[in-house]
C-alpha cells in the first residue's frame, strides 16, 4: 500500500509541475528573483481524490485516442458504462417486469384453458343429466317404472265435464 503512494506521488508531483510552469516571458525583460517564501505543505490528497481529479465527467476524450489496449483491457467499456449507469440500470428493470409480466400472461392462459375444459365437461354433463330427467318424467316410464300401483292408462280419451250454474 505505501509503495502504491510512493508510486503515484512523483506522478502527482509531475502533473503540479507541468500545470505550474509560467509563461515564458520576453527575454528582453529582467526576470528579478523573487524571495521564496515558505509555503505551508498541503495536505496530500487521498487516493479517492486524486482519482476524482484524473477522472471527470467533463472528460471528452478524441475518438482517434481509443487503443486497441483500452479496448481489450476494459477501459472504454468501464468508461460507456460509467456515463450511462442509469439507462442500463432502467433497461434491466424494464426488461426484467417485461419478462415478469410475460410469464405470468402465459399463467393465465394456461388457467383459462383449464377452466375452459372443466366448464366443458360441466356443460355436457348437465346436458346429460337433465336428458334423463325428461326421460324419466315421460307418463310412459312412469307407468312402466312402477307396476305395482294401480295406476293405468286411460283408454277413453279426455272429456270435459260441464257444471251447470245454478
Amino acid at each position: 500500500m505505501a509503495d502504491e503512494e510512493k508510486d503515484q506521488k512523483p506522478e502527482l508531483e509531475l502533473e503540479i509541475s507541468v500545470a505550474e510552469e509560467p509563461e515564458e516571458k520576453p527575454q528582453e525583460e529582467e526576470v528579478q528573483p523573487q524571495k521564496e517564501e515558505p509555503q505551508p505543505k498541503a495536505k496530500e490528497p487521498s487516493a479517492l481524490q486524486q482519482m476524482k481529479e484524473q477522472v471527470s465527467e467533463d472528460d471528452d476524450a478524441p475518438v482517434g485516442s481509443l487503443t486497441l489496449r483500452q479496448i481489450v483491457g476494459g477501459d472504454y467499456l468501464f468508461t460507456l458504462v460509467r456515463h450511462h449507469v442509469l439507462l442500463i440500470l432502467l433497461i434491466v428493470l424494464i426488461t426484467t417486469v417485461y419478462i415478469g409480466f410475460r410469464y405470468q400472461c402465459q399463467q393465465d392462459v394456461i388457467e383459462i384453458d383449464r377452466l375452459e375444459g372443466e366448464l366443458q365437461k360441466a356443460k355436457y354433463k348437465a346436458l346429460s343429466s337433465s336428458s334423463n330427467l325428461t326421460e324419466m318424467c315421460r307418463q310412459s316410464n312412469v307407468l312402466r317404472q312402477n307396476q305395482d300401483t294401480l295406476l293405468q292408462v286411460s283408454d277413453q280419451p279426455p272429456f270435459i265435464i260441464e257444471v251447470p250454474e245454478e
